[in-house]
């Protein structure tokens, strides 16, 4: 191994020397000196040696003119699997939604088209610094994706707490609308369901914390820019909060394909009312099954055995808004 061969041939044999008389100990000076030092670090993990150069070449870090302070390359430079929304498209609807920017890039040399100059205007009127990267180095950053010479590294996202999410569901001054997920893990479905939540006007989603997707750079795409405005909450234990929800005054009706009652059927629509979908393979798991007050299902044709969870969330959305009135 490339540790150990720098140690061979720095042992001497302890002898006579060449002259006369025996070679002189250093008294312990040697060994006293490399006590607590620990092991020798390797090679490429020592910043003066070249091998470190080489195992970490240099990555994006200046500042385009006029964007803003230059930046170095730093050593937490974001790496592929970060939460990125890239292309010309999803970047300008996130800047215009107003989300948190942690760090964003534009290709060098990239082609200008209308997109790209209202993004750099964008980030330009609102101090937002864009570092310069080649097209290789976006395409290392965003895992391959398609990116077309821009992309934003999006900070962790900021979830509320359910309790939070049922106190100002109450206070609002229309009858309360909640919509949670069970087992939902494509965070394109949840990005959908989030995006219809705020379009029928619902006070918020909730997640749970473990088996369920989570707000990523592609739920929040998904979404549309809704998932910057609506309040999404995660829950440590989803039934326990279905059982806090209904004790509060919720209806918790929950979308199961074989129950008998329609979604259009919902005991006490016009109260507070806590929709709670499942997965389209496995649909609501039996704990939930036993939280729910009620179960509804949407009608569909034998043809077809379920519903995308989005879709259904959309649809029972929708029907709740429309018997409200």
């Amino acid at each position: 191994m490339p540790g150990n061969s720098s140690r061979q041939g720095a042992v001497r044999k302890r002898g006579k020397g060449t002259g006369s008389g025996n070679t002189a100990g250093s008294g312990g000076r040697v060994r006293r000196g490399l006590e607590g030092k620990g092991p020798t670090p390797k090679a490429e993990d020592r910043p003066y040696h070249k091998a470190y150069r080489k195992r970490r070449p240099n990555e994006p870090g200046k500042t385009t003119s006029g964007q803003g302070r230059s930046n170095r390359p730093r050593r937490d430079t974001p790496r592929a699997g970060d939460d990125w929304v890239f292309g010309r498209n999803p970047v300008l609807e996130a800047l215009q939604a107003g989300l948190p920017v942690r760090r964003a890039y534009v290709a060098d040399g990239v082609e200008r088209d209308d997109r790209l100059r209202d993004i750099l205007k964008y980030a330009a009127d609102h101090g937002i610094a864009l570092l310069a990267a080649t097209r290789s180095e976006l395409d290392k950053l965003t895992g391959g994706g398609v990116h077309q010479g821009v992309a934003l590294q999006l900070p962790p996202f900021e979830y509320a707490h359910p309790d939070d999410l049922l106190a100002a569901a109450l206070d609002a001054p229309d009858p309360a609308l909640v919509i949670a997920c069970d087992q939902v893990t494509d965070p394109r479905n949840l990005g959908a369901i989030i995006r219809s939540a705020a379009a029928f006007g619902a006070a918020g989603v909730i997640i749970p914390e473990r088996r369920s997707a989570q707000v990523t750079a592609a739920a929040w795409k998904t979404s549309a820019g809704a998932a910057a405005r609506l309040t999404v909450a995660r829950a440590g234990n989803l039934n326990r909060t279905l059982k806090q929800y209904g004790e509060a005054g919720f209806v918790v009706a929950g979308l199961a394909g074989e129950a008998d009652l329609d979604v259009a059927g919902i005991p006490g629509v016009d109260g507070p009312v806590l929709l709670v979908v499942g997965s389209e393979g496995e649909g609501l798991s039996r704990l939930v099954r036993d939280n729910c007050d009620v179960l509804v299902s949407i009608p569909i044709t034998s043809a077809v055995e379920s519903l995308n969870a989005s879709v259904a969330a959309s649809i029972a959305l929708y029907e709740v808004t429309r018997c409200r009135g």
